[in-house]
């Protein structure tokens, strides 16, 4: 099959919606199909097309930034050429154009499936309201047009205001997880490297931003640190310049110097190290508070490297530890509950540790891919 997906970010942005866009595209191409990503251009330096393990990515010319999005004049041109090019087109939203790909989509005869990874929630201000409440129209005009919408959970599906009204189109497809065992001399060598030997460790993997909660997890630390004195946080994601957040980050500041030698700060690790990443921490902490966050790949890829998990009781998010029963749940925006969970898997780690084939069946990636290509072969 010719398989065209289009997302607004694609590597070298690291987000969820990348990561599964990324193994998305490279897991269809592995398997013989001819896939094409069309995406921003969102840093000059970034070449206009490349091929990216087996994937021909191609990249629109961004005019301006605004907010987390980006504006592409000759977006439609790209996508009019493309889409006639394929037999289906994979829309993942939230994304500005979804609704001109739809309809093109249907105007040329393809096969339209969107892949609804999340809801859409900006910073707060008058112009962030303005751009959203304009996507209202948009995002049911592409909803309309597609053939099929793919969820990661059935949870986030029941509880989604904008899902709900289009539950005749909805396909459940497992969230793609790809994630290697991890690898327990690199652990080792990095948890020295970090200076983190003797300490207890709470994983954060995630971008610095608003819907991510950073702050409750460092106003849970001083919690923490009552029953665990010797307790770091181990950060990795992008903490640096991330896109749309920089008042977000300003916000963070006060807590970050208050806390700053219990914090470790990682730059973005590449995707051969996240496993063992994971393997060192004692515990990961999922701190998201709205529902921009539909599920954490994070958190599956932590228990497979047999890491347990906290995360917050949110559709679709609290799936992996309802599934596998491999942490605790608490509620969103609570840092003292937030603070007790992770202390009781400090103090009682084994309780909530399970073995990787246990936790692997519930997510396989080969059988997430299998039931895309179901699904776009029968919409030929």
């Amino acid at each position: 099959m010719r398989i065209l997906i289009a997302l607004t970010y694609y590597r070298p942005h690291v987000s969820g919606l990348t990561v599964y866009g990324e193994r998305l595209a490279r897991g269809l191409a592995a398997r013989g199909h001819q896939v094409t990503v069309l995406t921003s251009r969102f840093a000059s330096s970034l070449p206009a097309r490349e091929l990216m393990d087996g994937v021909d990515v191609i990249r629109v010319p961004v005019l301006a930034k605004v907010s987390k999005g980006v504006v592409m004049p000759l977006f439609p041109l790209y996508a009019a050429a493309l889409v006639r090019r394929h037999d289906v087109v994979n829309i993942h939203m939230p994304q500005f154009e979804a609704a001109l790909l739809a309809l093109l989509g249907r105007l040329c005869r393809r096969g339209v499936v969107i892949t609804y990874q999340c809801d859409l929630q900006l910073p707060a201000g008058s112009f962030n309201r303005l751009v959203q409440a304009s996507l209202v129209p948009l995002n049911n005009a592409a909803a309309k047009a597609a053939h099929a919408i793919v969820v990661m959970t059935d949870d986030y599906a029941r509880h989604s205001a904008f899902l709900s009204r289009y539950a005749a189109k909805l396909r459940t497809i497992p969230a793609l997880i790809d994630s290697p065992p991890p690898d327990a001399g690199l652990a080792a060598q990095l948890a020295q490297g970090w200076g983190l030997n003797g300490h207890r460790r709470i994983g954060f993997a995630a971008r610095w931003a608003a819907e991510k909660g950073v702050e409750f997890l460092l106003r849970a630390l001083p919690r923490v640190l009552e029953t665990c004195p010797d307790a770091r946080i181990v950060f990795t994601g992008a903490y640096k310049n991330t896109i749309g957040e920089e008042a977000y980050r300003q916000r963070l500041e006060p807590l970050l110097q208050q806390h700053r030698s219990r914090l470790i700060l990682l730059d973005l690790l590449q995707p051969e190290t996240m496993p063992s990443y994971f393997a060192l921490c004692d515990v990961l902490a999922v701190t998201s508070v709205n529902s921009t966050e539909s599920f954490g790949l994070v958190q599956a890829e932590a228990m497979l490297a047999g890491t347990p998990v906290v995360t917050t009781d949110l559709p679709g998010v609290r799936a992996a530890v309802q599934e596998t029963g491999m942490g605790l749940i608490v509620p969103p925006r609570n840092a003292e509950a937030l603070a007790d969970a992770l202390v009781e898997i400090l103090r009682d780690r084994p309780r909530f540790v399970r073995p990787r084939d246990a936790v692997a069946a519930h997510f396989a990636f080969g059988a997430a891919l299998e039931q895309y290509e179901t699904l776009f072969s029968g919409l030929r």
